[in-house]
């Protein structure tokens, strides 16, 4: 059975567009006129207010301080208030995005520089460090990482180009681009974007994303969301222009690049940029800016809920809007939210890289999405739920969820083979456990897909004491999943452990505080720990039978090991 969004038809589309002409220059129907007075972007610690005007101006001079020197631009970079502008600055060259998390050891860095080819790295000065030896690694020149402009943290003897550098030298020179026009029918196949994800399978692969998808992202979520429609009394509107989005996710990534960025702009509305995640420095932006959009994922949500600090601040009168995404929420957390603001609209929504981020939401006559449910599919998007045995499951029978719309990518870069295993006709292999009820609620029950185990594994086989390894993903309400590795040992450290008890957590710390640790990024941490055995399952063939070990790794009583926020 093929499930069709009960939201109603799609609006039109445009396919000639690139994003920032999109953001810049299009009406549409979905879209609602800004206030004039709005800002677009509001810097955190300054409260600096910046307007579409000046968004423009300052896109124009860096495109053209860059010209046509460069053809992949890399951001490595937490948010930051010029992070757009080099989006659209690029964008306006025909060149194309690809964001990196700002936390990324050297080798992760240089990985994602490999796959991308990137030619230009434009970065934090925190992060300097760091993109300077994965540049070296790549052979990307140091006369090709700019710098954003970072008062508090720019060295003082950098030779190093910093974009408000590049954005004076374009403004005051002729301009030397002339920006690309699209064919009818092209914003479909140019790319715009190559976004990491770890896929179904592997390592992390580039997800070729074009131009037509984030913005036919914006637009089904805009009219899923009635955003340009006097669907009921304007104070119970979920989006209205001049309200106030928190800009806390991480550009770098999916949802915070298309939802909190381009969707929030598109609705009227002003986004605060917030560098770097700390809670209580959130709580206090909240009430200093007014903010009436949380857009958040679920270690968010924890803190929200738990931490006792928040009863210092007096949110309900700002908060109008939670919106939960990257992995579903507990109901014991649902119902806390519930509770703490009991007039704002409240849910989820689910989607992935591959299709340029959401696929459901809560509906728009629900002002509470149900407790566990990633909502209804948007316009525009069919569903299909495949039972183990390839026959289409009925309403509420589970199977892996299978989507179709129309902002999917384009593929993988440069990986035919995973490509075809995802992208088949149209069709994403979302990787999902899922029911869809008869109400067209979509339920996330489990990931069939594993969290990023390849990667993680080939780590720990580089461990001495490792001799075989299998990386599970288990619940957890706070990150939505996280890694357990089982470990067998190699002959000398188990006889190490048999002869000396004390060994075992020696070489376990060893393992998840050292050799982890310090070769990957936090979020990949073994906060799951470690669990010896003695043979890994696997199949005849001698795959992995990760099943097996999920279900054994979600009965043991384990202590998680989280990286301070």
């Amino acid at each position: 059975m093929e499930i069709h969004s009960p939201a109603g038809a799609l609006p039109h589309i445009p396919d000639d567009l690139t994003v920032p002409q999109f953001i810049f220059d299009c009406e549409h129907s979905t879209r609602p006129r800004r206030n004039a007075s709005t800002p677009w972007l509001i810097e955190d610690d300054t409260g600096k207010k910046i307007s579409g005007d000046e968004l423009r101006r300052r896109t124009l001079g860096l495109a053209n301080g860059l010209r046509l020197k460069y053809g992949i631009l890399l951001l490595f970079s937490r948010n930051h208030i010029d992070y757009p502008v080099a989006i659209w600055a690029a964008h306006r060259l025909g060149a194309v995005i690809s964001g990196a998390n700002p936390d990324f050891s050297s080798n992760e860095l240089l990985y994602q520089l490999r796959e991308t080819e990137a030619s230009i790295i434009i970065v934090h000065p925190d992060a300097l460090a760091t993109a300077l030896s994965a540049a070296l690694e790549a052979g990307v020149s140091s006369e090709r990482v700019v710098l954003f402009n970072a008062k508090e943290s720019v060295p003082s003897n950098t030779t190093h180009e910093t974009v408000n550098d590049l954005i004076e030298l374009g403004l005051r020179s002729e301009l030397a681009f002339v920006e690309r026009r699209l064919r009818p029918g092209e914003a479909k196949t140019k790319l715009a974007f190559l976004s990491f994800s770890s896929g179904t399978t592997g390592k992390p692969k580039a997800v070729a994303i074009p131009h037509y998808a984030p913005i036919a992202n914006v637009i089904q979520i805009a009219a899923h969301n009635k955003v340009n429609e006097a669907y009921c009394d304007w104070k119970d509107r979920r989006y209205r222009p001049g309200d106030v989005a928190i800009g806390v996710l991480p550009l770098y990534h999916i949802y915070g690049l298309v939802i909190n960025l381009h969707f929030i702009l598109f609705t009227g509305m002003s986004l605060v940029v917030i560098p770097k995640f700390n809670f209580e420095q959130m709580l206090k932006s909240i009430t200093r800016h007014c903010i009436s959009h949380l857009l958040l994922v679920p270690p968010h949500v924890v803190l929200l809920c738990k931490h006792p600090v928040v009863k210092k601040y007096d949110l309900r009168k700002h908060v109008k809007l939670i919106m939960c995404g990257a992995a579903p929420l507990s109901f014991e957390l649902n119902q806390k939210l519930f509770e703490m603001f009991p007039d704002a609209h409240i849910g989820q929504a689910y989607g992935m890289t591959e299709t340029c981020t959401a696929t459901t939401m809560w509906p728009i006559n629900q002002k509470r999405g149900k407790s566990g449910s990633g909502g209804q599919l948007m316009p525009g998007t069919i569903a299909r739920v495949v039972k183990l045995d390839g026959t289409l499951a009925a309403y509420d029978e589970v199977g892996e969820l299978v989507i179709k719309t129309p902002s999917v990518a384009l593929g993988y870069s440069n990986n035919k083979e995973a490509t075809k295993e995802t992208f088949i006709d149209g069709w994403i292999k979302t990787g999902d456990e899922a029911k869809i009820d008869r109400n067209g609620e979509v339920w996330i029950l489990d990931r069939l897909k594993a969290l990023a185990p390849a990667e993680l594994e080939g780590c720990l086989l580089d461990h001495p004491a490792v001799s075989n390894a299998c990386v599970v993903g288990i619940p957890d309400d706070y990150s939505g999943e996280i890694p357990v590795a089982f470990v067998v040992l190699t002959a000398t450290a188990a006889e190490e452990v048999t002869s000396d008890p004390q060994a075992s957590e020696a070489i376990k710390d060893s393992i998840v505080k050292k050799h982890v640790a310090d070769h990957k990024v936090h979020y990949k941490h073994l906060a799951g720990g470690v669990e010896f055995v003695t043979a890994i399952p696997t199949s005849p063939s001698g795959k992995l039978l990760r099943r097996i070990l999920r279900e054994q790794a979600k009965q043991l009583k384990r202590t998680v090991v989280r990286t301070k926020l």
